[in-house]
């Protein structure tokens, strides 16, 4: 059988981005080398990831939200008073979470985040973030996937291919499958990428982290929460007997192998500086700060998602947002082209947006990787970012990177919203501009009831919906253009210039019948 796109990994990148393109009635094969992908790295407080606010707003974009959500342990819902978002005469949503992030290991304090000058956010139900398990969120995800018709294979890894014109020609267990594109989303040692010659540049591991579930004679030694230290870091909690290790061995140990209860107590006591004794390893596993990223996100017919794409450590937890990111870009406009409705130049803006995205994410977590380093020089600038972190200003900067609220690709336009995610406008009925991007349309939204633009849209773009409406708070605009992923690609708060308009639905919508 033929598929108009084969996707090489059934992690929740691949997943993700099979859902979106059956949204748009792309035929979809998701190709998992593993025969079972519940792994119990991925269950209960192993699994556990943090979600960014770009990442609830995709899935929230799509109806997820809630059942994502419903994957969240326990102890992971716990919330507190202390962020502040602004006003603007809307209800008060949900306390902010108590654990609004850290850096290196320097915890924020919530008290001192606000959102309040942000113009363009509005309180919703995709504010807030959020944690979930890996195999809950891989759940969720395959069973949408499979209701939109998307055809997964477990224990069917993608062994190479070959490509000719127009088509590719996908190995897996000995079996040939015809595709049209190729998308690997297989992980850090991405066999798509490195079948297809994608260059993989970057920098070399300094440290070794572990993360273990295990039982301690002496609980009492090691202090709760992150801890840095003279000769790394370790972190306690916040799950009963969750302990993670971060030291500075040149990422020395190897993946994908056993771990002995003696070697991860010696790390533990070496950064600790404790004799604490480990009695029981129930879990292990490591990864380093190894960070690399594709040159590009496409080779003709082939593109790269996620890890495939760009690897770092997990320092700041933006691995998994970083990979829906990509998802909820390629998504769309990989079906436009496919559909026809675009040329393929529209495919070449998926790498111009999200690779500055996955550099600042690499760039990032090296920083946390330079400030934690056992010498002086480190020690020095733990300090300073620390106090940093403790002013008002400082801790909002961190607390928007590490929230994804500064996101912004750069689209050109001359309104400031451009490029940024929509706000989700809150119509009279009660209904949010979220709710209508559930089926991966376009939006052309008018604020002020009026329609003057349903002409452009009407009968053109099969893809982009029109919309006039009243909102309780038009934040100054008077109307905008918002592509499928949620992000906005024309707006105004002055008179409506129907050619300009024009000229943006042409630009990421096409012009096809």
């Amino acid at each position: 059988m033929t598929y108009d796109v084969v996707i090489a990994g059934g992690g929740p990148v691949g997943l993700f981005l099979a859902c979106e393109l059956r949204l748009a009635g792309i035929s979809v094969l998701v190709l998992e080398q593993l025969k079972d992908p519940h792994s119990p790295l991925k269950a209960g407080a192993m699994g556990a990831r943090g979600l960014n606010l770009p990442s609830t707003e995709a899935f929230y974009r799509r109806g997820l939200l809630k059942p994502v959500r419903e994957t969240a342990l326990g102890w992971m819902n716990s919330r507190s008073p202390g962020m502040k978002m602004p006003d603007r005469s809307q209800p008060a949503i949900a306390a902010a979470p108590r654990f609004v992030g850290h850096f290196a290991g320097i915890m924020l304090d919530a008290s001192r985040v606000d959102f309040e000058d942000l113009p363009y956010v509005l309180p919703g139900p995709s504010v807030g973030g959020g944690l979930v398990t890996l195999h809950g969120l891989e759940d969720v995800l395959a069973e949408r996937a499979h209701e939109l018709g998307a055809q997964i294979r477990y224990g069917a890894p993608v062994t190479g291919f070959a490509e000719s014109a127009g088509a590719i020609t996908v190995q897996t267990n000995g079996e040939s499958i015809e595709t049209g594109w190729l998308v690997g989303c297989d992980g850090g040692r991405s066999t798509v990428r490195k079948a297809a010659g994608f260059d993989f540049e970057g920098t070399d591991p300094e440290l070794t982290g572990w993360t273990a579930m295990v039982d301690l004679a002496d609980p009492e030694k090691l202090r709760p929460g992150f801890n840095l230290t003279p000769h790394g870091m370790y972190v306690n909690g916040p799950a009963p007997g969750r302990v993670g290790v971060v030291e500075f061995d040149g990422g020395a140990s190897e993946r994908n192998r056993t771990y002995t209860l003696e070697e991860f107590q010696a790390s533990l006591r070496r950064v600790s500086g404790t004799d604490v004794t480990v009695t029981a390893l129930h879990l292990a596993g490591s990864y380093t700060d190894v960070a690399r990223q594709a040159t590009t996100y496409r080779k003709g017919r082939v593109l790269l998602a996620g890890d495939a794409a760009h690897v770092h450590s997990p320092m700041g937890g933006q691995g998994l947002n970083l990979g829906i990111g990509d998802a909820m870009n390629l998504g769309w406009k990989l079906a436009a082209t496919i559909k026809g409705w675009t040329s393929e130049d529209l495919l070449d803006t998926y790498t111009a947006e999200r690779h500055p995205i996955g550099a600042w994410c690499l760039d990032w977590t090296r920083a946390q990787v330079a400030i934690m380093r056992p010498d002086p020089h480190a020690r020095a600038i733990q300090h300073v970012v620390r106090d940093l972190m403790q002013t008002h200003d400082g801790a909002n900067y961190f607390a928007r990177r590490l929230s994804g609220m500064w996101l912004h690709y750069d689209l050109g336009g001359s309104h400031p919203l451009v490029g940024r995610s929509a706000p989700d406008f809150e119509f009279e009925d009660g209904s949010r501009l979220g709710d209508l991007l559930r089926g991966g349309n376009g939006l052309l939204l008018e604020l002020d009831g009026g329609d003057s633009l349903r002409p452009l849209a009407a009968g053109l773009h099969p893809r982009l919906t029109h919309c006039s409406a009243h909102v309780k708070e038009t934040l100054g605009l008077r109307a905008l253009l918002v592509r499928p992923d949620g992000f906005v690609g024309w707006a105004t708060d002055k008179e409506i210039d129907t050619a300009e308009v024009a000229a943006s639905i042409a630009r990421w919508f096409g012009e096809a019948a």
